[in-house]
């Protein structure tokens, strides 16, 4: 039976694909395919695992006290029961040897086939028995957790393994949610499009896809569960419509949308490495977004003039909370900033908090993450200044890249003059650590994110001591508009045509252009052909994107004459529907 699933839609284009679920668990579970030579060792990562929890449950037994209720040890009886099930044990071999699913993976997906067969049972007892199996999948999953040899180990050809598993279908991921490391981890993999339960227009997990360029739609609320495993899926990412197992007439009209969509995306690749500059002679600097050192080939291929923004975070995350030390941190850097072959490299410090926290935080921290407003603790520059020897060993790797290339470095966050001080105190002893050290390191600029009202507001002062600026319109729109940009439930309100949000962007971006100070524009707008021309028009000229969006926008920016678009800008910021004048004035004007 064909069903549609409506969500929000955060990356164009058309998918096609089987499903391949991520089941939610309570317990974090890795998700990551494996090599044909390692799945009898999942196997037997899996065998030794049962046999621990069988050891604990039967230890729990004997320890019973002889007043203990019978039905306790009855119920112990009942997980080792399950824990040997071949509808469990057996089952998830298979989702390893046939799927080549990581053992917890594994597992997980098993789980979730026999949640949904115990749901449907009639008899109101047996339906209880779900969270039985659920227990004892996490005892088995908690085991394991310190065993995992994690993708950082996966043989090569381990991608190829899973394509091998496919056969000829595409995939797409369908999660109730996508943790910003597992979205890493699936980054460079055989997915074709993603869907989940959760997230918002510029949600991680919405970002990472955008920055795969593959479909995604995400809020799609009962998606999980009403999509199953194999299920042929189509990912409307224009739309945000997810129709699973279409007609053959639905089909086939899709699949007629995503060749048009290829043959688009092959004209405008042939823009690549043509200078971005409007009719009228101003030449605009378009800039790639990364998140990893192999990032840097792929933003040269799409025609970047440099790296507006690597986010240094994901070199921390999904590491078990073993943080990567100043060496592991500086070959990353010297390898971005050599790949980009002499075009500049901007840095941000680590952005851990929100939607992407570290697993060696305190339980103090996460705590505060998760229980109270996560978006409003300690984060970014908040978290580099709380851990001082951190924030310094990143700074020293940062400058010690800086020996081989153009080398920035951006700080996210800053809202307090005060935090300005430290910040700079920090670098001063970084650097003096190198020199007697003997290190080599080069002068690098230092920029701040504006990404809170309060530093928009006061762009100038900070001026006074940074080099240059770069705006996250994501969290700037979050913070302005006070809604939580991950939260599909107040989604509707995230809106990046709203007045303040406008003005808030002109004043950041004139106030930076009359003290002769670059700015550039880093968030999602960067990136959205939507707003390309009232971004020229505010006067900017340099944009960082991710590199699937670079053509595009360049595309938007060789057809703008920024005179006819700054004749219109304040009838645009002085209208109640700003994205309507927009419009109306490019039309007035031939398309501006």
């Amino acid at each position: 039976m064909s069903i549609q699933v409506f969500g929000i839609p955060v990356s164009r284009g058309v998918a096609i694909g089987r499903a391949v679920l991520v089941a939610s668990s309570r317990v974090d579970v890795a998700h990551y395919f494996v090599a044909v030579e390692q799945v009898p060792q999942e196997i037997d990562r899996l065998r030794v695992a049962r046999d621990v929890v069988a050891g604990e449950l039967e230890l729990l037994k004997r320890e019973l006290p002889a007043e203990a209720p019978h039905e306790l040890a009855a119920l112990l009886d009942v997980h080792l029961m399950l824990l040997h099930d071949e509808t469990l044990s057996d089952a998830t071999k298979v989702w390893i040897s046939e799927r080549h699913y990581n053992a917890e993976w594994a597992l997980s997906a098993q789980l979730e086939v026999l949640a949904r067969q115990f749901d449907e049972m009639e008899d109101a007892y047996l339906r209880e028995r779900k969270a039985d199996v659920e227990q004892v999948v996490e005892r088995l999953l908690r085991v394991m957790g310190g065993s995992s040899p994690g993708p950082s180990t996966l043989a090569p050809g381990a991608q190829k393994q899973a394509r091998d598993f496919a056969g000829e279908d595409p995939l797409v991921l369908v999660a109730s949610d996508v943790a910003p490391a597992d979205m890493m981890q699936f980054k460079r993999s055989v997915f074709t499009g993603f869907v989940t339960d959760v997230g918002g227009r510029t949600s991680h997990t919405a970002i990472v896809a955008r920055s795969m360029d593959i479909p995604a739609v995400v809020g799609a609320r009962e998606a999980s569960r009403l999509i199953r495993q194999d299920d042929w899926v189509i990912i409307d990412g224009d739309a945000g419509l997810v129709l699973v197992n279409p007609s053959p007439i639905v089909l086939e009209e899709y699949r007629f949308r995503q060749r048009q969509s290829e043959l688009e995306r092959a004209r405008l690749n042939r823009l690549r490495h043509t200078p971005a500059v409007t009719l009228d002679g101003q030449a605009v600097e378009l800039l790639a977004n990364i998140e990893l050192p192999g990032d840097g080939p792929a933003a040269l291929e799409a025609g970047a003039v440099g790296v507006g923004l690597f986010r240094s975070e994901f070199l921390f995350m999904n590491r078990n909370g073993d943080l990567p030390g100043e060496d592991e941190q500086f070959e990353a850097y010297r390898d971005a900033v050599l790949a980009l072959q002499g075009l500049p490299v901007t840095i941000r410090t680590v952005d851990i908090g929100a939607d992407k926290p570290l697993e060696r935080m305190s339980a103090q921290e996460l705590r505060h993450e998760h229980g109270l407003n996560p978006a409003l603790g300690l984060r970014a520059i908040r978290w580099s200044l709380a851990e001082p020897g951190m924030f310094r060993q990143q700074l020293r790797a940062i400058l010690r890249a800086s020996a081989f290339g153009k080398v920035r470095i951006l700080v996210p966050m800053v809202a307090h003059l005060g935090e300005v001080k430290l910040i700079f105190e920090a670098l001063a002893r970084a650097q003096h650590q190198l020199e007697e050290a003997g290190r080599a390191f080069s002068r690098v600029e230092v920029g701040a994110m504006i990404e809170v009202p309060a530093a928009a507001l006061m762009i100038d002062r900070f001026l006074r001591h940074f080099d240059f600026v770069s705006i996250g319109t994501n969290d700037l729109i979050q913070y302005t508009l006070a809604i939580d940009r991950a939260d599909e439930a107040v989604a509707h309100l995230y809106d990046a045509w709203h007045p303040a949000v406008l003005h808030l962007l002109q004043h950041s971006i004139d106030t930076a252009n009359r003290l002769g100070k670059s700015v550039c524009v880093c968030g999602e707008m960067a990136g959205d052909v939507a707003f390309t021309e009232l971004l020229l028009a505010m006067g900017l000229r340099s944009f960082s994107m991710h590199p699937a969006r670079i053509a595009s926008i360049k595309q938007r920016v060789l057809r703008a004459d920024t005179r006819t678009l700054s004749a219109v800008l304040r009838t645009v910021l002085e209208a109640d529907d700003p994205a309507a004048a927009l419009k109306a004035a490019l039309a007035a004007h031939g398309g501006g």
